[in-house]
């Protein structure tokens, strides 16, 4: 296997200075009902030095992390650590674009961060390894290992719309360069595999008879991608990637996200087929989520920000006290 790295992305949105230039930048009133501008898009949870544990612990083989920034660190993150890199956005991101409150704008080019490996896996900062992960769980036969379910996309008339406009934009892109049908006649033992379960064999099923890809379902995990696909993209549809770079903040226009090159290699059938165990998408508060941490049944967890929970602070203070106990080490990466 070749070297894989990690890539995770961070904001300190506790910072007076980071605070002072979001309030600089931030839309105009009169503009702002385009721009996805919530306190939860930056909201730091305070779990940020477990997720550095568990990869000391349960992916040791890991080359590097690259730690990508507006130039912030944690005090307590040794930047001298051999496996750690840390990023700036000026490191790869245009001058022009920046600063940058837009995690759609500081995805949309990570493949050129220097040094990084051609098989890297991408984390949010709400992602966590939960027991160990082998190199195979990431990447096989060279190729990324993921869970493809075909779905339609479904507008909800809410606020959420500049999402799936955004998926939509993916998708249409998709189906520009290729057809369903040659794909699916190539790749239908992965498209219908029973081992990613069987609520997806079944979403994908009632989907196989769309002329075109209708569309994919996010599991919200870690996304183990191929450099070279990255490249490939962007030198097909720079306008749209160089559009999404350019607003500061999450927007309802026309732009996209780093799933494009997701869903790029499961059109162009560079994919291996991960089994529905590997991981969990969970909220902080759920009722199980203490269980899943502490289980053995998923190998990573992502536990979304749960934005209408009441007792957040609360439930945040039980999930790091279940962090402490599972992982109470320091990691390389701790001074």
């Amino acid at each position: 296997m070749e070297k894989i790295d990690f890539v995770i992305t961070w904001v300190d949105s506790e910072d007076p200075k980071w605070q002072r230039e979001k309030e600089k930048y931030s839309p105009k009133k009169s503009f702002s009902a385009s721009f996805d501008n919530r306190k939860e898009r930056y909201r730091d949870m305070g779990t940020l030095k477990y997720f550095f544990r568990a990869i000391d612990k349960y992916a040791p083989w890991v080359n590097k992390i690259y730690f990508v920034t507006c130039g912030q660190k944690p005090e307590w993150l040794d930047e001298n650590c051999e496996k750690l890199v840390l990023v700036n956005h000026s490191d790869y991101m245009p001058r022009d674009c920046l600063p940058t409150f837009n995690s759609n704008a500081i995805e949309a080019s990570l493949h050129r961060i220097e040094g990084l490996s051609e098989h890297f896996v991408y984390f949010n900062d709400d992602m966590f390894i939960v027991n160990p992960v082998s190199p195979e769980d990431f990447f096989r036969n060279g190729l990324p290992v993921d869970t493809l379910s075909l779905e339609p996309i479904l507008a909800t008339g809410t606020a959420t719309d500049g999402f799936f406009k955004k998926i939509a934009n993916n998708v249409q892109i998709i189906n520009k360069y290729f057809s369903f049908r040659p794909f699916f006649k190539k790749n239908w033992r992965k498209v219908l595999s029973f081992s990613q379960g069987l609520k997806y064999w079944i979403r994908t099923a009632t989907m196989c008879n769309y002329p075109c890809f209708s569309g994919f379902h996010c599991t919200h995990l870690p996304n183990p991608y191929l450099k070279s696909v990255w490249q490939e993209v962007w030198e097909k549809e720079p306008d749209i990637l160089n559009a999404t770079m350019s607003f500061r903040f999450r927007n309802n226009r026309d732009s996209v996200n780093h799933w494009l090159f997701q869903y790029w290699q499961f059109a162009s059938g560079r994919f291996e087929t991960r089994k529905q165990s590997f991981g969990k998408l969970t909220v902080v508060g759920d009722r199980n989520l203490i269980r899943d941490v502490t289980g053995s049944r998923y190998k990573v967890l992502c536990i979304n920000d749960d934005y209408d929970n009441e007792n957040f602070e609360q439930a945040m203070q039980e999930l790091i006290d279940c962090f402490e106990r599972k992982l109470p080490e320091k990691s390389q990466f701790e001074k």
